[in-house]
């Protein structure tokens, strides 16, 4: 007889302890992924140009350190490190939202077309309202000037294809399918407008438009961290309160509306609420690719579909792959900042290929 009883006193079956087992260990998983996302932020706020050793950062934090180095980790660093865990956690929990809403493991916050629509968003701004500026011949010669005015247009251009894309579904049923062709549409309409904009734009502004492209946690102040962290804990509440809804939506949509979950309902709301936590990322940072897509799919292959464990993994993980990447660009050939879009890039495709290949090795 199993020697774990439950709360009446009854003995456990074997199927209720192994699963007893398994989740205690996806719990201890995500915990590991936690220490180890922390890690990662100490070595960042550590990490960079400016000589700090660690014994300034943790002196420089409790407020007993003065001068330069609090000046570097409290007005640049933390809110670099804050935003790159709030903004994995938010991107990768969105995408895990939409791979579960229409059922496509390729879906993620930018292979919809909410990337392309936010950086034609910007552009028109850098164009029409003069935000490109050039100060100097060195690498970061070319800055946004206007940092408000292009945030707000690309957030607003970002929602605004997510809201039509969403609409133009709707009215053929909501289908998976029509949201994922509805995305690649707008996509690629929203890159063919950036194109235009950029050819007939000035050298300057072709280059501030590259530049807002590449994706930089570094523009961030701590206003942009506490809206970004508002909006990401708000929203990863709601999928959270929805975590069994998302379950039956794994089962198809006839058993999960056999289980009374209203699913067109579940799937627009759902899908709109990732879309503003991507809109509001883009928006802040630039275009940072592949972690609403990898984390994901890293986390599924490990833990399962269950969304109690899934969400909160897929967050952790998006977190520490951001971190990762934007302290390797930092740090890779310093004081040079490399892109942290480029980054995440550039291991992400060999990864998720890898992963791929896993996945289908085991079929």
């Amino acid at each position: 007889m199993c020697k774990e009883s439950s709360i009446s006193g009854s003995p456990l079956t074997p199927a209720a302890t192994a699963f007893l087992r398994q989740s205690s260990r996806k719990k201890r998983l995500i915990l590991g992924l936690t220490a180890l996302t922390l890690l990662l932020a100490v070595i960042a706020i550590n990490a960079g140009a400016a000589n700090t050793h660690p014994l300034q950062v943790l002196r420089a934090l409790l407020g007993l350190e003065s001068g330069t180095s609090s000046v570097v980790i409290w007005n640049i660093r933390l809110p670099r490190v804050i935003a790159g865990i709030v903004a994995g956690v938010g991107l990768a929990v969105a995408g895990c939202v939409m791979q579960t809403c229409l059922r496509n493991p390729l879906a993620s916050p930018f292979t919809l077309g909410i990337s392309n629509a936010a950086a034609f968003g910007a552009n028109l701004a850098i164009v029409f309202f003069g935000a490109g500026t050039l100060h100097s011949n060195t690498h970061d010669a070319v800055f946004i000037a206007n940092p408000y005015t292009v945030t707000i247009s690309a957030f607003a251009f970002s929602m605004a294809a997510m809201i039509l894309i969403l609409l133009l579904a709707r009215l053929r049923g909501f289908s998976p399918e029509s949201v994922v062709l509805a995305g690649v549409a707008f996509g690629s309409l929203f890159a063919a407008g950036s194109t235009l904009v950029q050819y007939f734009a000035e050298d300057v502004q072709v280059a501030t438009m590259v530049f807002w492209t590449f994706g930089d946690l570094g523009r961030v102040s701590w206003q942009e961290v506490m809206i970004l962290s508002a909006i990401t804990a708000v929203a990863l509440v709601y999928f959270l309160l929805h975590r069994w809804n998302y379950n039956a939506l794994e089962s198809g949509e006839d058993a999960a509306k056999g289980l009374g979950v209203h699913v067109e309902q579940i799937r627009f709301r759902s899908m709109l609420t990732a879309s503003l936590i991507t809109a509001v990322a883009v928006a802040f940072m630039g275009i940072i690719g592949f972690i609403g897509l990898i984390a994901p799919q890293m986390m599924r292959r490990v833990l399962g579909i269950d969304h109690r464990f899934l969400i909160p993994a897929s967050a952790v993980t998006g977190a520490a792959l951001l971190l990762f990447a934007d302290t390797l660009a930092r740090t890779l050939i310093s004081p040079v900042v490399l892109p942290v879009g480029a980054i995440t890039s550039f291991f992400g495709a060999p990864l998720f290929l890898f992963i791929l290949a896993k996945g289908y090795s085991r079929r």
